[in-house]
């Protein structure tokens, strides 16, 4: 197309447009001197947005993630807590979230570096390669993701394995532990190059894992291999159960619940029809172990699973973007409750579906649903969900989203087989493989 540059005549245009604008004055008034999205708030769509709700499971108090972004494992097992609470009878529980970061970052590692092997051939300025390297190894993750960890190394109660100050504040560990990835990739790749055989690069790469595994170590203290299950419930009553191991406990408490659940997404893209499966390649941290695997709904369906599940009283994962009208403070998402277009004088509005293409909206945070709220004719008005923020905002740590923002913002959810009625068929079959960079992997990244 030809090019046309600013003219000076088009910005004396704008320049008296804008004069004559009491809106535009009045918006710089608001502006020179206050927070964008505080001037943008409005306290009518907040009103809407109560803790009350038609449909609510009382869980246990929130967790919180501190300076890290394992957000994805803090919902996985706040939803496995709430089962073995309930069949424990115990009035508080927690699973060890820094237990699965572990073992997810020592097996991420190892599927860095065999990608780096697998593309090899290729130079590190191809789009695939330069994608890996930009993405390394660091907090996010995926449904799947926690579930292939829980499958290979099982889980421990948290006060079995707690929090150590680097798995909670994981900044600059991930920023040491990529700075050797790539220096272990560049070695590894180099002696590809140099046709080395293959048994003296897995044993340089077996070498290299080692180290890795020993500074994880160190970061977060080695995790056990057996131990005794100690719990006291509503009750008063104590219980034990000796030297198991993280697998056995996994076994009993929760892979009968990761197994039999399917990831289900909301990605309104020409490339995805719905009622098919994708995974994305070279997503993923075990391995050898299951893909990461979305089936794609639309919304009427994937709502009417999440409230099929709600119903029967079981929380549900979620996925979404929260970095769109959301009041931390207040503990609130809700588009209704902000005026930026008038605000701004511009248009900020972008259907779905190229909010996704365009780059606009995708997942970064994984929560929990644990209610909602139905008007008289069973349509949802608004969601209870739980976070992983501590217990500072919102009340006590539990927000609440409007419809309208779910509609536009979520993603992703973890539904159990039988909650998808009979769209479960479709969840077996044979996945179509995206791009690493498609959206539906953002939340791993």
């Amino acid at each position: 197309m030809k090019q046309m540059p600013i003219s000076p005549a088009q910005l004396d245009a704008w320049s008296k447009a804008y004069q004559v604008n009491n809106e535009r004055k009045l918006a710089t008034m608001s502006l020179s001197r206050n927070n964008l999205a505080e001037v943008a708030y409005r306290s009518v769509g907040e009103m809407k947005m109560r803790q009350k709700f038609s449909l609510e499971i009382k869980t246990l108090p929130v967790t919180n993630q501190k300076h890290s972004g394992r957000c994805w494992l803090f919902a996985a097992t706040n939803v496995l807590r709430e089962r073995i609470a309930k069949e424990l009878d115990l009035e508080n529980f927690e699973l060890s979230q820094a237990y699965l970061a572990f073992w997810d970052k020592f097996e991420r590692c190892n599927y860095f570096l065999t990608a780096m092997l697998d593309t090899a051939h290729l130079p590190t300025d191809d789009r695939t390669v330069s994608f890996i390297l930009q993405t390394g190894v660091h907090d996010g993750g995926q449904w799947d993701m926690c579930s292939n960890i829980i499958e290979k190394y099982g889980v421990v109660p948290k006060d079995v394995y707690d929090e150590t100050y680097q798995s909670e504040n994981t900044r600059e560990m991930n920023t040491l532990l990529n700075r050797a990835l790539k220096v272990d990739a560049c070695k590894l790749r180099q002696m590809v190059l140099d046709g080395v055989d293959e048994p003296l690069i897995y044993k340089r790469k077996s070498e290299m894992l080692g180290k890795i595994y020993g500074f994880l170590c160190s970061c977060y203290g080695e995790p056990p291999r057996t131990f005794d299950f100690e719990y006291v419930d509503k009750k008063g009553l104590y219980h034990i159960e000796r030297q198991l191991t993280p697998l056995a406990f996994a076994e009993k408490y929760a892979l009968p619940v990761t197994r039999n659940t399917v990831s289900i997404i909301h990605a309104p893209t020409a490339d995805k029809p719905f009622h098919q499966t994708y995974t994305i390649r070279y997503l993923g941290n075990v391995v050898g172990g299951r893909p990461v695997t979305h089936l794609n709904l639309s919304m009427d369906e994937f709502k009417a699973a999440i409230l099929r599940q709600l119903r029967a009283g079981k929380v549900v994962w979620f996925g979404s973007d929260v970095g769109h009208y959301g009041n931390r403070d207040k503990g609130i998402w809700d588009d209704q409750s902000y005026g930026d277009e008038l605000l701004s004088g511009m248009e900020l509005q972008m259907a779905k579906e190229d909010a996704l293409n365009y780059g606009l909206s995708a997942m970064n945070h994984a929560m929990v649903l644990t209610g909602v709220n139905l008007d008289a004719e069973g349509r949802p008005t608004r969601w209870k969900i739980e976070n992983s923020w501590g217990d500072e905002h919102g009340a006590k740590g539990y927000y609440v989203c409007s419809d309208t923002w779910f509609d536009e913002y979520v993603f992703q959810a973890a539904v159990e087989k039988e909650y998808l009625g009979e769209l479960e068929r479709f969840a077996s079959l044979p996945p179509v493989e995206l791009a690493p960079w498609d959206p539906m992997g953002t939340l791993a990244d």
